[in-house]
């Protein structure tokens, strides 16, 4: 994914709709609110519900956290760096992902926004209940993991805001450093944004300095 130019300052412009246009912009606050009660609530009922221990549902809660990375490693990597050829698969991969290559310090579109965001989500819950139900004959543990999933994505999310909005802490300056020779230096490099294990473990770290 390479543009002739990389802009950091103004945004581009998806739609020549105003009202869609609106609905390709968010703010992290509005997210939260969507999805952090969502999750308590969840975890709420089954431990209410279902009778399960705490410690049951905590080690799947953070099962699925930790399974959200590597989600988010081969969504980001062959998702949306996905090299379309027709011009419409190139328009979809860039109102989903290369539009943010193009504008990477837009702040309005570091979050999904609510509609699209809702509707994955739906899909997502779909699918995991599902798959429980299929190897489990209950599909009540949806309802513990789909959360961890959650809270993984909003994790993730909230790091990605924090690394186009900010300086590095000490601490995290590997994530940092990832994130940014990915838009500015390799494209097809550190697909990982929450965490660099997956690209070290396919090979995908990209390992020179930004020069400045």
């Amino acid at each position: 994914m390479h543009f002739e130019k990389i802009h950091n300052k103004g945004q581009a412009r998806l739609f020549q709709n105003n009202f869609l246009e609106s609905l390709t912009k968010t703010r992290p606050w509005v997210i939260y609110i969507m999805y952090i009660p969502l999750s308590a609530w969840m975890l709420y009922h089954s431990y209410a519900a279902f009778g399960w221990s705490l410690g049951f549902i905590a080690g799947l809660f953070l099962l699925a956290f930790f399974s959200w990375t590597l989600f988010e490693y081969f969504a980001h990597r062959y998702l949306f760096h996905y090299e379309a050829t027709s011009t419409l698969g190139q328009r979809i991969v860039y109102i989903f992902h290369g539009n943010h290559h193009e504008y990477p310090r837009d702040r309005m579109r570091l979050f999904m926004p609510p509609v699209p965001s809702i509707i994955l989500a739906a899909v997502i819950f779909s699918l995991i209940y599902g798959l429980s139900a299929l190897f489990t004959g209950n599909g009540d543990y949806a309802f513990v993991y789909f959360p961890g999933f959650l809270m993984g994505y909003l994790a993730y999310v909230s790091m990605h805001y924090a690394i186009h909005a900010y300086p590095p802490p000490r601490m995290l300056k590997s994530l940092w450093r990832n994130h940014h020779l990915h838009h500015y230096k390799y494209p097809e490099k550190g697909f990982g944004v929450s965490s660099v294990f997956w690209d070290k473990v396919f090979r995908t770290e990209p390992r020179e300095e930004i020069q400045s």
